[in-house]
């Protein structure tokens, strides 16, 4: 098994990618090794200082650097020798498994769709995150930010690759599946949302029906459907209750499960290989922690229960 890291994405990169591979690498088998995309320069300091062999990891030199500001889809292809650019190369010639990355998000949905390509079938990949829930574990949430304009179709789809995603990688029984909508009943919500429940309804995953916003922290349902723009307003405002609990000095278990760095990335959801983009501030327990995912997502085959259930 080859994981694919990019070491120069994110705001504290290289440093917060070379120490979270440092530390991801000591929870790896022998048989599962770290592919690090870099400036090799720049990361062996960090290396040799933590007293460790700089074989241990692989590394793909790159000379090119895609910015967190950057156009995704021009600086892919005007920087075919950076980071990304290679590690999507790598991962689309099966020289490595999986390829994550706390790097530019355009560049790496851009890198996805175009390079390993969707499965056939799937019409639009999905970013999940996943969402804390009250009493414990967390649910999974689809799409966060990659589509914000959806088809009925599409956000069915999306419905089908949450509920594999829940019951192949994080182990959940016939996870629940619930549409985001501002009430319950079924006629409710707007033309996307009223368009979409009977696809869903007829669909075979175990359909709950329509979930409201009080619902996204209880128990109601394991996935939640939505559109990009809506999934990514609910992340943000998420994200924001763990930064005020800090701010107010207020300690509780539910609130620190806010915290980005206990899942590490969010997958794109439909493509052929894992792919993960991680938290532009990630530090290194936010990278260990994607490191950790990508292998549990190529250890589940995941990518082939996606294949098949869109045969």
């Amino acid at each position: 098994m080859k994981i694919g890291l990019d070491i120069m994405g994110g705001d504290f990169a290289p440093k917060a990618a070379v120490l979270g591979a440092i530390e991801a690498q000591k929870a790896l088998s022998a048989d599962q090794k770290l592919v690090l995309f870099g400036d090799k320069n720049q990361a062996l300091p960090f290396i040799t200082e933590a007293g460790l062999d700089p074989e241990i990891f692989e590394f793909v030199h790159t000379t090119e650097m895609i910015g967190m500001g950057e156009h995704g889809t021009k600086s892919v292809l005007q920087k075919p020798n950076s980071s990304i650019s290679l590690g999507f190369q790598y991962l689309k010639e099966g020289k490595i498994d999986s390829f994550a990355s706390a790097g530019n998000t355009g560049a790496m949905l851009v890198g996805a769709i175009f390079s390993v390509k969707p499965v056939p079938g799937v019409i639009r990949p999905a970013v999940a995150t996943n969402v804390p829930k009250l009493k414990s574990g967390f649910g999974i949430m689809l799409d966060v930010g990659a589509n914000a304009d959806c088809k009925p179709e599409v956000l069915a789809q999306f419905g089908l690759l949450g509920s594999l995603y829940a019951e192949h990688v994080y182990n959940i029984s016939n996870p629940k599946v619930g549409l985001m909508n501002l009430g319950e009943e079924e006629e409710k919500g707007n033309v996307l949302t009223q368009s979409t429940f009977p696809i869903l309804q007829k669909s075979d995953i175990n359909f709950i029906g329509n979930i409201e916003g009080r619902d996204l922290f209880n128990e109601k349902a394991d996935v939640i459907v939505c559109d990009g723009f809506t999934g990514n307003v609910m992340l943000k405002l998420a994200e924001t209750f763990y930064i005020l609990t800090l701010k107010k000095g207020f300690k509780d278990e539910f609130f620190d499960r806010f915290n980005y760095e206990q899942y590490g990335g969010s997958p794109i959801l439909g493509v052929n290989a894992p792919v993960l983009i991680g938290h532009g501030i990630s530090n290194p327990e936010a990278i260990k922690n994607m490191v950790l995912l990508s292998r549990t997502m190529i250890e589940s085959h995941f990518v082939d229960k996606i294949k098949e259930a869109f045969k």
